[in-house]
């Protein structure tokens, strides 16, 4: 019983995803999400620069567009997994792999997702907190001890001992020097805002707006079951709309996720992406469970000679 999961933004690094360009479903994805897009995603796999790599926009797409390619690579040989799930901008990936979505309407999708998240970071100012060596119910009590007047919550729900807090500057900077008197170690992520928080309200109101014009896409009954993290609760085509607007402002539950799919037999996790955040989570979360990665040419190769 196997799991997909696809990567979330913020391991991309020069050259990813390269060495898989003269795989035929891969490269068709990148040709096809460039066209879709105006940008030369080839060029900036082969040529692009840290800088490149790392501009917010570029980094969603490129980590987006590798995991559908390789998931497309996958099922040109080989069934589908059982289930799918996507961490935060994994679960666009998703969509596009189950078919839930064209991949058309999927990159359309990121580029509206991506342009009303910078936009409401611009509209206040926010920060991300790892706090490392955190349960839930810690990470829970930091936020209502150290948000005041300034909003504080947990975000992302990783894995037993990491929990992200999200929320206004003042806060996070009360929180990580409250964290930090404790012994504790914290980190700040590298994200332009409160991500998966309140904040990020103007954010969905696009997304909702956005889902009710002409310019919509279609979701389709896919072909693989995917578990939406921000409940652990299947994906419904019908709540679609109002699942993906809310997904910005809701926090990731990874953990629960993957708990929820142990619990009901799951016992493959295959991240399919670049850089084995996931991989690594799942590994914190049980050690029961077999895992692996697929995001280079070689982790390719060999997990198709197991199928």
């Amino acid at each position: 019983m196997t799991v997909w999961m696809c990567s979330g933004q913020g391991a991309q690094s020069v050259g990813m995803g390269a060495d898989l360009l003269d795989v035929p479903e891969v490269y068709q994805v990148f040709e096809r999400a460039s066209e879709v897009l105006d940008i030369d995603l080839v060029r900036l796999v082969k040529e692009g620069t840290e800088e490149e790599i790392n501009d917010p926009f570029n980094a969603q797409v490129l980590t987006m567009v590798l995991s559908v390619a390789i998931g497309k690579a996958i099922l040109a040989q080989a069934k589908g997994p059982d289930a799918i799930i996507g961490f935060s901008l994994g679960q666009i990936s998703a969509l596009a792999i189950a078919d839930i979505l064209t991949l058309d309407d999927a990159l359309k999708l990121l580029k509206v997702r991506a342009s009303a998240m910078a936009e409401a970071c611009e509209v206040r100012d926010g920060a991300m907190l790892a706090l490392l060596g955190a349960t839930h119910e810690n990470a829970e009590a930091v936020c209502a001890a150290c948000a005041g007047d300034d909003l504080l919550i947990a975000a992302n729900y990783n894995c037993p001992g990491q929990v992200v807090i999200s929320g206004d500057v003042a806060a996070i900077d009360r929180a990580e020097e409250h964290w930090k008197g404790l012994k504790k170690k914290c980190a700040r992520l590298k994200t332009a805002g409160a991500f998966h928080s309140p904040l990020m309200q103007p954010a969905a109101d696009a997304l909702a707006a956005y889902f009710a014009s002409d310019e919509a896409p279609e979701f389709k009954e896919g072909t693989m079951v995917l578990l939406c993290n921000t409940d652990a609760q299947p994906f419904k085509v019908s709540e679609a709309a109002d699942r993906l607007a809310k997904q910005v402002i809701s926090p990731v539950r990874f953990e629960q996720s993957v708990d929820a799919l142990i619990a009901q037999g799951e016992n493959e996790f295959v991240e399919i992406g670049h850089g084995g955040v996931l991989f690594n989570l799942v590994k914190r979360i049980s050690k029961d469970v077999d895992r692996r990665r697929v995001g280079n040419r070689e982790q390719l190769d060999d997990y198709l000679s197991t199928l």
